[in-house]
């Protein structure tokens, strides 16, 4: 018995890659829109398409060319030309910047010789006219530097100063609650001064009794000298007993609150001797007991003198 050999079918063709891509496919097969084709060939087929071809739209190309030509000369021309007188321009105001640095700097210079001179000569009016309390009137003012026991505070910005939520600052406005503020400084300060402390600077910044801590923006300003963090406060003293009465006083509880709300960062130590400088300027008043009024202008307003 014959055996029937099996029917093989013909294999079908392989499938494109792209076939599921038939969209781009056709967009990158028919580039161009066949409205564009069309007219592309009749221009071709009615000879307009290429170079013109008579003698008069020749001449208006080549008159259009030279024309081109002529305006890019002429700009190169110009400022090739120009180039050196801008040059010296450029020279002439650079020496002149350079002159009005110098001229500032050296104004600058005078005034901190003068400022310095005043401080001295402020310093000896204070000592002379000061009579038997001189030296004392000198160091409550700031006149001369001192040294002695006394506390070091630190007080520095928090980590992550973007910190928010209730506490002693809830209600100031402050965008960044975790940043150290002049007010805070404020504070600081006439704690100290309250505690017991005789002098206190802010980072080598001696303060007196007309010292002024003020912001600019988002920087701490002592006599409009800008401060960084961290803020180093140094006051004479006696250490231990200042460092407690601080830290039990409203100003050092209101810091301890600042340090436990916005992580801002504190610490104080007694230290046996710190020193600070002398105030980089001084402000000299005499006061002057005020005469009683008497007669009438006392009956006028109603209130006496005492």
């Amino acid at each position: 018995m014959s055996q029937q050999s099996p029917d093989r079918s013909t294999a079908s063709p392989p499938v494109r890659p792209d076939a599921s891509m038939s969209l781009l496919t056709n967009v990158m097969d028919h580039s161009l829109d066949e409205g564009y084709a069309e007219a592309s060939a009749r221009r071709k087929a009615d000879g307009s398409a290429g170079l013109p071809r008579t003698l008069r739209s020749k001449l208006g190309l080549a008159a259009g060319l030279v024309l081109a030509a002529l305006v890019v000369t002429l700009g190169a021309a110009e400022a090739r030309i120009s180039a050196p007188v801008v040059a010296k321009e450029r020279e002439e105001l650079i020496d002149r910047i350079d002159a009005e640095t110098s001229a500032a700097d050296a104004l600058e210079s005078d005034v901190d010789e003068l400022r310095t001179d005043v401080g001295e000569r402020q310093r000896k009016a204070l000592e002379q006219h000061g009579g038997d309390q001189g030296e004392l009137v000198a160091l409550l003012s700031g006149a001369t530097a001192v040294e002695g026991p006394g506390v070091k505070l630190v007080v520095d910005d928090a980590e992550d100063t973007d910190q928010g939520g209730g506490g002693p600052r809830e209600s100031t406005g402050f965008a960044d609650t975790g940043r150290v503020r002049d007010r805070d400084m404020q504070r600081v300060v006439n704690g100290l001064w309250q505690s017991g402390a005789e002098a206190v600077a802010i980072n080598g910044q001696r303060l007196t009794a007309l010292s002024a801590i003020r912001a600019a923006g988002d920087a701490i300003l002592v006599d409009n000298r800008p401060l960084v963090p961290p803020y180093t406060v140094l006051a004479v003293g006696d250490g231990k007993r200042l460092s407690t009465a601080f830290q039990d006083s409203a100003d050092g509880q209101y810091l301890h609150a600042l340090q436990e709300s916005f992580d801002i960062r504190t610490s104080i130590s007694d230290q046996e001797k710190v020193r600070l400088p002398a105030a980089p300027s001084l402000i000299v008043r005499t006061a002057e007991p005020k005469a009683a009024d008497t007669g009438s202008g006392a009956a006028e307003t109603g209130k006496g003198t005492s």
